[in-house]
């Protein structure tokens, strides 16, 4: 071979290409194909320089798109051609740092692989019982991140040096821990807190254990032990809303479809919303009665170690107290999960970023977090300068876009304390450090009160407000792919209307730059303003006196004049589920947000029913008339689970209803946290399209607040490029 046969070329990769096994991809590759050169990660990107025939370099550049690793996405390959300059072999150099202002995409971090644990628990191999065994293909990545490019020195296994054993694995490409930049083993990877034996003798004894995970503690307890779950409840106090089960055998306490065991198996490995096995060896109280139960599977080492030696599901629920952020800080933990937990199996690598479980419905996204953040999403408008887009109250989230690119952060929960209004900050800030973008616009929702709001306002950045309902429209829109224009049902609790009412139960005409109100349901007073969130006899009694109906003051112990105190209006579909629920007596004070209308759709089920009928006059929707015929039916003896089938039923009647006065355009979205009622979702869903329309629902990020972020992205990105 003379080396005018020969050709070079430099190959430039950029989108998810750290952290997810893509320079030993690379080598392995070049040296297949017989080319020489070499591999390294160059800042955001991962560069090579190949050299050989002709044919080998096209076979080469065809499967480096084609067979990447699972967890890499490559969003762009650039290819020059360079002066053949000989040489023999190929090789991994050493990284180049990444400029101040350049953005690096870390992958997402992967549950534990097959062959990881086969090794975990082969006694045979030195690995054996490590709890924390990755490769080049598993393991945390996004949350142990400090810096870029993704080398082990960037991450905060950087203090951890290997040991002999560990560094031949590391530089044999022959192994599968070549350039894993995880990699460890008993002899010097991190160390437990307790002996493993311990700890999983606290949970069977029916103690509370917090365990230090990937991105931030759990607290676990046997969710076969009444005593253990309900003593966890009240030391956290979360008294009523279903708590997470992990298992090792899913099918043993819950019916899965194929579908939803892939999800289960999967990298992202989510909490999995299922119907509950009749008779599963699983604690009422997990569930407080409910007929779903959330599932996920052990996605690291540690959890399946626990899971091996308490020989029993857990429960694994986010390590905070109510209404706080889960806790990644070892002291922090401590001084705040102290009287909650009884025992602390934690380890001594740090988590840079927080990041809870993700949790999946029948295929629909409820919380989007650990595994598939910070992955990111296409905007239909790029947004032609940086943005933040800061998002609501509940269901925190933020998004940080530049061109057609936007990050959607993991979920952060509520940010009605302080410490959680911080953390939020400090998250955001972490991310605008990872992507290097100074921003140049702030959207954010019209309320004023939104800890994020005000967040937005102390900023030196140029402000867009963006409605809330006309935010949960875009994010559903955006994801698609379209910019509009659509109908949109927008069914939630509340979010601050531009007329400084409480919207909720909206149709709205829309594309990504403004929106019309076509029609609402009518707004009531909500007694006591935010009480009557938390208390919906409240919302209960406002709408029995629209209806010309007896409050029945005796049950719930106030008197009438408290409906007359505080008492903003509300159009808010959620609250029209509240009033149901309490009047059927399913719930009439809530411990968690959406718990009323939750056990509404419980008492629901699959039960037959004709709809209420409810009346629509000038586009205003008239609830009180289901109201009306609840308490009617309710008060003539018919049973409770029909009459909430046929309150579920006349919603989704009234809001097709109004979707065909409208007309056009013949394209609706379905968003709006009340659309995570399925029962309402497919039954709107299918007599829309029985009716000729082209309906969209969520299947990318949440229906709820978790995506209004993404949808306040959007907005701000067409309107800045209008």
């Amino acid at each position: 071979m003379t080396p005018v046969e020969l050709e070079r070329r430099r190959v430039q990769v950029s989108g998810v290409v750290q952290g997810v096994g893509f320079r030993p991809f690379v080598y392995t590759l070049a040296t297949r194909n017989r080319l020489v050169g070499f591999v390294r990660n160059d800042g955001a990107t991962v560069v090579a320089e190949v050299e050989g025939h002709r044919e080998a370099l096209e076979r080469f550049a065809t499967a480096l798109v084609r067979d990447a690793p699972p967890t890499a996405r490559v969003a762009d390959v650039s290819i020059t051609a360079l002066a053949a300059s000989g040489g023999h072999g190929f090789a991994i150099l050493p990284s180049t740092a990444a400029g101040a202002d350049t953005a690096v995409l870390i992958g997402a971090d992967v549950a534990i692989c097959q062959d990881c644990l086969r090794e975990l628990r082969d006694p045979r191999n030195r690995r054996y019982r490590h709890p924390f065994i990755t490769c080049a293909q598993c393991g945390p990545r996004f949350t142990i991140a400090r810096a870029a490019p993704y080398d082990r020195a960037t991450t905060t296994m950087a203090g951890f040096a290997m040991c002999e054993q560990c560094r031949r694995e590391y530089d044999d490409p022959s192994d599968r821990r070549f350039h894993a930049e995880t990699i460890s083993c008993s002899a010097c990877g991190p160390r437990l807190s307790m002996p493993l034996d311990d700890a999983i003798a606290v949970l069977q004894g029916g103690g509370i254990l917090a365990v230090k995970g990937i991105g931030g503690y759990h607290l676990a307890c046997d969710a076969t032990s009444e005593a253990a779950v309900e003593r966890l409840r009240a030391r956290k106090e979360r008294e009523r809303k279903p708590l997470a089960v992990m298992t090792l055998d899913p099918d043993s306490v819950a019916i899965c479809t194929p579908a939803e065991q892939e999800l289960l198996a999967s990298a992202a490995a989510p909490i999995v919303l299922l119907d509950a096995r009749p008779g599963a060896p699983i604690a009422r109280s997990v569930t407080s009665a409910g007929p779903s139960l959330g599932l996920m599977t052990p996605y690291t080492p540690l959890h399946h170690l626990l899971l091996d030696g308490a020989e029993r599901p857990l429960v694994m629920t986010s390590g905070n107290r109510r209404e706080e952020p889960i806790a990644i800080d070892d002291d922090d933990a401590r001084r705040r999960l102290g009287s909650i937990a009884d025992a602390f199996l934690g380890h001594d690598r740090p988590i840079h970023r927080r990041c809870e479980d993700s949790v999946v419905r029948a295929g629909f996204p409820i919380r989007r977090s650990r595994g598939y953040a910070p992955s990111w999403l296409t905007l239909p408008h790029p947004a032609r300068r940086p943005l933040v887009a800061v998002g609501a109250s509940m269901k925190a989230t933020f998004c940080v876009a530049h061109d057609e690119r936007a990050w959607l952060s993991p979920h952060l929960g509520d940010l009605d304390t302080e410490p959680a209004a911080r953390a939020f900050a400090a998250d955001l800030a972490l991310h605008l450090a990872m992507l290097a973008v100074e921003p140049e616009l702030i959207a954010c929702d019209l309320h004023p009160d939104y800890a994020s709001t005000r967040w937005a306002h102390e900023q030196d950045a140029e402000i867009v407000t963006v409605q809330h309902h006309h935010a949960h429209a875009a994010a559903c829109l955006a994801e698609h792919g379209l910019g509009g224009p659509a109908l949109a049902l927008v069914f939630d609790g509340t979010g601050y209307g531009p007329d400084g009412t409480l919207w909720g139960g909206e149709l709205l005409r829309c594309d990504l730059t403004g929106f019309e109100r076509l029609a609402h349901l009518e707004p009531v007073q909500l007694p006591g303003g935010e009480s009557a969130i938390r208390e919906p006899w409240r919302v209960a009694a406002s709408y029995l006196e629209r209806a010309g109906r007896p409050v029945p003051f005796e049950r719930w112990g106030e008197v009438r004049q408290s409906l007359r105190v505080n008492a903003p209006r509300s159009s808010g579909m959620g609250r029209l589920f509240d009033a149901v629920a309490a009047l059927l007596g399913v719930c009439e004070r809530v411990s968690y947000e959406g718990q009323a209308a939750v056990e509404l759709d419980w008492l629901a089920g699959t039960t037959h029913a004709e709809p209420y009928a409810c009346s629509v006059e000038d586009g205003v929707i008239a609830g009180a008339d289901l109201v009306r015929a609840a308490f009617d039916d309710l008060d003539a003896g018919r049973p409770r689970a029909e009459i909430a089938a046929a309150f579920h039923e006349g919603v989704a009647a009234v809001a097709v209803r109004v979707c065909e006065l409208a007309e056009q355009p013949r394209l609706v979205v379905l968003s709006g946290g009340s659309f995570q009622n399925l029962r309402l979702l497919a039954s709107v869903a299918s007599q829309l399209r029985d009716r000729g329309f082209r309906v969209l629902t969520h299947c990318k990020v949440p229906a709820n607040d978790g995506a209004i972020s993404f949808g306040q992205a959007a907005v701000a990105a067409a309107r800045d490029a209008a």
